[in-house]
């Protein structure tokens, strides 16, 4: 009786509206070359019944023995307000609100602005596979890097129509694979970004995370790349 008391036999935990993954990832190289570069990612997010909200934030940095070699941050904000679900064209939609925000000293753009509005729906949804798919539009301010031949360059302002699709797909009871793919289209430029990783959990809420972030921007400053790949190995912690 004393233990019922305690612990009621039908006891189940509140469920939780916030979520959060923290993951990091170190290399450090010594020898012929010495180099170190490092990673990390946060991701918060926010769900309840009429409401989504979702911050994710990521570095990268590296360098070598004599300077920094690459110096990146990414910021990404989404308020999802979900529709009325008593209409059934409506069921698992929502409208929301976005922004990106990207400073890369190295990149052939140094700040990127990306703000967005618009509607998506969730095509799938079951306890296996996700698909998600979004559509808006928005405006986007690009500062393109100094060169020899624009030693002040202009920026580069945009008028977008933005795409995405966002797919989870669990592969057995620890492993996962996460794919999101975007398009921003405008007069002036466009892109195009793929994010993807494999998750294998070790134990509990920890998880070894393998992901790629691959970006095609149509027209860069003179000298630089049009695609721009990302590989990262992390540890991941997930925790609500």
């Amino acid at each position: 009786m004393s233990a019922w008391a305690l612990v009621p036999p039908d006891y189940q935990e509140l469920p939780s509206d916030f979520t959060a993954e923290i993951e990091a990832g170190l290399q450090l190289n010594t020898g012929n070359t010495e180099s170190s570069s490092f990673n990390g990612r946060t991701k918060l997010v926010y769900d309840t019944e009429q409401f989504r909200q979702e911050g994710t934030f990521k570095l990268y940095y590296a360098a070598d023995n004599e300077k920094t070699t690459a110096e990146k941050y990414d910021v990404q904000l989404q308020s999802s307000y979900k529709l009325d679900n008593d209409f059934s064209w409506l069921d698992d939609g929502y409208v929301f609100g976005r922004g990106d925000f990207t400073l890369d000293h190295f990149g052939s753009y140094t700040q990127i602005s990306t703000v967005s509005v618009g509607y998506g729906f969730d095509a799938i949804s079951n306890s296996d596979t996700k698909l998600s798919l979004e559509i808006g539009s928005g405006y986007r301010y690009n500062m393109p890097i100094e060169t020899e031949s624009e030693p002040n360059p202009m920026a580069d302002k945009d008028i977008i129509v933005r795409t995405a699709a966002k797919f989870e797909q669990k592969l057995q009871e620890y492993t996962s694979l996460n794919a999101d793919l975007t398009a921003e289209i405008g007069e002036n430029n466009s892109t195009l970004t793929l994010d993807m990783n494999y998750k294998n959990t070790l134990f509990q809420d920890w998880a070894f995370k393998i992901g790629v972030n691959i970006k095609y921007t149509d027209v860069v400053p003179e000298g630089s790349e049009q695609t721009d790949t990302i590989t990262t190995f992390n540890l991941l912690y997930t925790f609500q």
